[in-house]
């Protein structure tokens, strides 16, 4: 399978999370993303489900609704 670069907009606390990775687990990472995004575009799961459950364990991390809401609405 081959792969693409895409670019994502994410906060400043995820893209230093994610600069400061290893390459083997930043390739991990990629991979998983890669995965859940080929999940809701086959219908597998809803984009609605993914986002409940990155809200979910984000309220358990301390992140607030006030917070994700300008993330989640960018576009």
């Amino acid at each position: 399978m081959g792969t693409e670069v895409i670019n994502i907009r994410v906060d400043a606390e995820a893209a230093k999370a994610f600069n400061s990775l290893s390459e083997e687990d930043r390739r991990k990472l990629e991979a998983l993303l890669s995965i859940r995004l080929t999940e809701v575009a086959q219908g597998e799961e809803s984009l609605d489900a993914v986002i409940q459950e990155i809200r979910q364990k984000a309220g358990q991390r301390g992140l607030t609704p006030d917070t994700l809401k300008p993330l989640l609405d960018e576009k």
